[in-house]
């Protein structure tokens, strides 16, 4: 079995740092006008992939008396006690050390924007005692990444980056229920709430209209760039992506909940390379 720190950083399962890489990268591509500095990318990257693994730390360390009781998570290095809360807490804040030393290659602006997006992402596990709605909480500080490369490129927040922040708040609650869904009956057991809760038998009628808002406002994007048929041709790419994860969950099954969860990173990796292909065809 891997290292029990790096588990719990969830560096194993690179899924989380995929979906808020990749619409920072698209960002980047936007706010470079499809020629981002190299150097720019890579502390981007790097930054995703240390602050993903502190928002992991820090929701186990939340969770660290839940998750024994919570089938698929009863195996996580704090549950297990492989890990002391105390270490967790070390390495969270050695992580939020390592990632401010990344920002501060950067202009006041963006070091402003990171602490409001480590602050949101430190909130984020304790929401789910408190509101049903943790998934809009991990939205916004997933989507925080949209804004950062705009301002580091000395591009201000243009409309562009606003539109990009709210399809990515639609596309993140819609794929964290389809997450929730998973674990919904234990959730239920154990008073943690989500959006999956809150949505009861309207899950998959919230999760289609997120999705079709996230689909309009990358429409809105698309046109505000004047992007041309490639680009659509990802959106129509990612529209069959949708409606086979409304496939995968319909009938609620959790591991085929779960796998739709998954599958945006599909979505991602085609939204990134539509603009990418805009910018460079």
């Amino acid at each position: 079995m891997t290292n029990p720190y790096w588990r719990l950083m969830r560096a194993d399962r690179p899924i989380g740092t995929l979906l808020l890489a990749w619409p920072m990268l698209a960002a980047l591509l936007i706010a470079g006008a499809g020629n981002p500095p190299v150097k720019v990318v890579v502390l981007f990257l790097i930054g995703a992939f240390v602050m993903r693994s502190a928002g992991c730390v820090i929701n186990d360390y939340a969770d660290r008396d839940i998750d024994g009781h919570v089938s698929r998570t009863q195996q996580r290095p704090l549950a297990t006690g492989e890990v002391k809360a105390w270490q967790a807490l070390v390495l969270f804040a050695g992580l939020l050390i390592i990632a401010l030393l990344i920002v501060l290659q950067f202009n006041k602006a963006t070091v402003l924007l990171s602490i409001a997006a480590a602050g949101v992402a430190t909130l984020y596990p304790f929401c789910k005692r408190f509101t049903q709605l943790p998934q809009v909480v991990l939205g916004i500080a997933f989507s925080f990444g949209i804004l950062m490369p705009f301002t580091a490129l000395e591009q201000g927040l243009p409309l562009v980056a606003w539109v990009l922040f709210a399809a990515n708040i639609c596309w993140t609650v819609a794929y964290d229920t389809e997450y929730a869904m998973a674990d919904r009956a234990d959730d239920v057991k154990i008073g943690v709430k989500s959006t999956a809760i809150l949505f009861g038998g309207f899950d998959k009628l919230a999760i289609a209209l997120l999705q079709l808002a996230t689909l309009g406002l990358m429409f809105w994007l698309g046109w505000l760039l004047n992007f041309g048929w490639l680009y659509w041709l990802g959106l129509i790419i990612i529209t069959l992506l949708f409606a086979w994860q409304q496939v995968m969950i319909f009938y609620r099954e959790p591991q085929r909940c779960f796998q739709a969860f998954l599958h945006n990173n599909h979505v991602g990796w085609v939204l990134a390379a539509a603009i990418a292909a805009s910018y460079w065809y």
